[in-house]
Order: structure tokens, then C-alpha cells, then sequence
């Protein structure tokens, strides 16, 4: 499932963090993969050589990481949404999610970068199921396993990095 169709929303510390990191990869990442390949490649016959498909893997992996950091700051909103108790993508959610409390991250897992925080995405079934609503409201959604699971909001506050 994509979430082509939504914003992904960034930080402004996250939306430069992958520009750094697609910009390394368009550069010098691109430049390194392609000498190793022509190194691998002189070895001789491409059958047999390990370095040369292991190298050719790496590059099928980074130029797929660059569509995928550009497809996210194509269609990107930067900034803190507003500390009004809605949840929406951007905001820590802390909420009773079966019973259990729960604290997570509703957006993108770029938002998180080192932070130790669990994310969901807005478009998965728990995020779906409670984007938009406010502090207080319980709601249910549906389990990959067909269960029916009751979540009550109890705090959601912008996310600070």
C-alpha cells in the first residue's frame, strides 16, 4: 500500500535529513556503485563473479531508495500541525488501543529518524481509524485477524523530534 495519495508530513529537521540522503545518493553514492561495478566487471567473466552481482544488487537497492526519497519530498508538507487535540499525521498519540495503553507516532517513519518511538502510518487500519478524531473519542477498528479493536484517545500533542 502506498501513500501516494496523502501528504507525507516532515519535520523540518526530517524533510532536510532526506534531502541530505538523496543527494549522497544521486552524487557520490551513484559514483561509487558504478566504480565498483566497472571493477567488478574488469575481473572478467560476469557468470561467475560475485562481487560484480553483488554490486549490481546495491545499485538496484539505492536507485530504488532514490525514487522512494523522491517520491516523499515530492508531495511533502513541512512543519508542526496545530496542538489542538485532533489526530492527524505529525502528532504523538497516546491512546488505549484494547485495553493497553499505547504511545506512538501517527505519519511516515522518516519523521521518527533515531527516535525511539513506534510509528503508524495514517493509512494503516489503527491510524485510519483514529486520524482525524479528538482527544476523548473511541473508536474501533478492524485487525488483520478480523477482530474488532476499541481505541480510546487520550492525548495527542505535535511531535517534537
Amino acid at each position: 500500500m502506498t501513500e501516494t495519495s496523502q501528504p507525507t508530513w516532515l519535520t523540518q529537521e526530517a524533510h532536510d535529513r532526506l534531502k541530505t540522503e538523496l543527494a549522497r545518493l544521486e552524487g557520490e553514492g551513484r559514483a561509487e556503485i558504478t566504480a565498483r561495478i566497472a571493477a567488478a566487471r574488469d575481473e572478467g567473466d560476469l557468470k561467475e563473479n560475485g562481487g560484480y552481482h553483488a554490486a549490481r544488487e546495491e545499485q538496484a537497492k539505492q536507485e530504488a531508495r532514490i525514487r522512494e526519497l523522491k517520491q516523499k519530498l515530492r508531495n511533502v508538507q513541512i512543519g508542526t500541525p496545530p496542538d489542538d487535540g485532533v489526530v492527524e499525521p505529525g502528532m504523538v498519540v497516546t491512546a488505549l488501543v484494547a485495553g493497553d495503553e499505547m504511545v506512538f507516532l501517527l505519519g511516515s517513519r522518516e519523521i521518527a529518524g533515531s527516535a525511539d518511538i513506534e510509528v503508524f502510518s495514517p493509512t494503516s487500519p489503527l491510524g485510519a481509524a483514529i486520524n482525524g478524531r479528538a482527544v476523548g473519542d473511541t473508536v474501533a477498528y478492524e485487525a488483520p485477524n478480523g477482530r474488532e479493536i476499541a481505541v480510546e484517545i487520550k492525548a495527542a500533542t505535535p511531535f517534537a523530534g
